[in-house]
């Protein structure tokens, strides 16, 4: 088993550090919530005192946090100037292209080997080990990284190099958010127009309108398999965290010079959402919007 540090244990990360060490990993937690470091001490985690400890004299460190600027900060004040040279580096953060591939860069040069990989699944997969990880980065540190995140989750893919796993993710939510608000917006015409969402739902399902967002993430309650629309669109994954994506992917769009009109008219839905009150809420919440509700 390794010694693995793992920086930020909020909603996400806390789940996922306790399964790595529920699977026997010896774990050197950090985070800024005394209450996030107590949870993983519970779970099987060592407490450390803070990040540059967290990255001394271990096989790898797993960082999960908010935004870029926030990994480029804990790499540059803690993890490089701290880690040993071949340990290595994880971050299963969602951020920007440009500051994945810069981080990499910077680690590659102290020696260390560094993948990026991003995580889709929600707060239930992180808890329940069944994660799905996009995964940037050289042939030989996916090797490395493979076995660490199969403890987290149910797949495990490499991208490519650097910043691909970046890539893959923030295309992937960009074409979630789209379905989604185009699967709301047809359960409420249905209903407008006298259909039954049920047998709206058992039709399209078995027609070319099934979508994931569909038949395995209904936003309406009642239809389909359980999903946050039955806990009043609580859990799951955040509609402010589903704007960031969306931003994230227009930002890498505009410096790819590739046009995602979809993108940016579901990031434009989602910023209503979230300014009226709603960014708690799932993202499969907008339907509220859709219908004419408030968050």
């Amino acid at each position: 088993m390794a010694r693995i540090g793992f920086i930020g244990l909020g909603n996400m990360g806390g789940g996922m550090a306790a399964n790595l060490a529920k699977k026997g990993h010896d774990v050197r937690a950090f985070d800024l919530s005394a209450d996030a470091l107590a949870k993983a001490e519970a779970a099987g985690c060592l407490r450390a005192a803070d990040a540059a400890t967290v990255a001394r004299d271990v096989d790898a460190v797993v960082t999960m946090l908010p935004a870029g600027r926030h990994v480029a900060a804990v790499y540059d004040d803690a993890v490089l100037p701290n880690a040993a040279p071949g340990t290595l580096l994880i971050d299963c953060s969602t951020i920007d292209v440009v500051t994945a591939r810069a981080v990499a860069e910077r680690a590659a040069a102290k020696g260390l080997m560094v993948v990026d990989a991003p995580v889709s699944g929600g707060i239930a997969a992180a808890d329940g080990g069944t994660l799905t990880f996009m995964v940037g980065g050289s042939g030989e540190a996916f090797a490395k990284a493979e076995p660490i995140l199969a403890c987290m989750g149910k797949a495990v893919i490499h991208a490519g190099a650097s910043g691909t796993g970046q890539v893959a993710k923030l295309c992937n939510n960009n074409l979630l958010a789209a379905t989604m608000v185009a699967t709301c917006e047809s359960f409420l015409l249905a209903r407008r127009l006298g259909l039954d969402p049920q047998t709206f739902y058992d039709i399209s399902s078995k027609a070319t309108g099934q979508s994931w967002s569909m038949t395995s993430y209904c936003p309406l309650p009642g239809v389909g398999p359980d999903s946050p629309a039955d806990r009043d669109y609580q859990g799951g994954f955040a509609s402010a965290l589903m704007l960031k994506d969306l931003k994230l992917a227009l930002g890498a769009a505009g410096e790819a010079n590739a046009s995602i009109p979809m993108g940016a008219a579901a990031a434009a839905l989602y910023q209503a959402f979230v300014n009226g009150g709603g960014e708690r809420l799932d993202f499969s919440g907008i339907i509220r919007l859709l219908d004419g509700q408030t968050a």
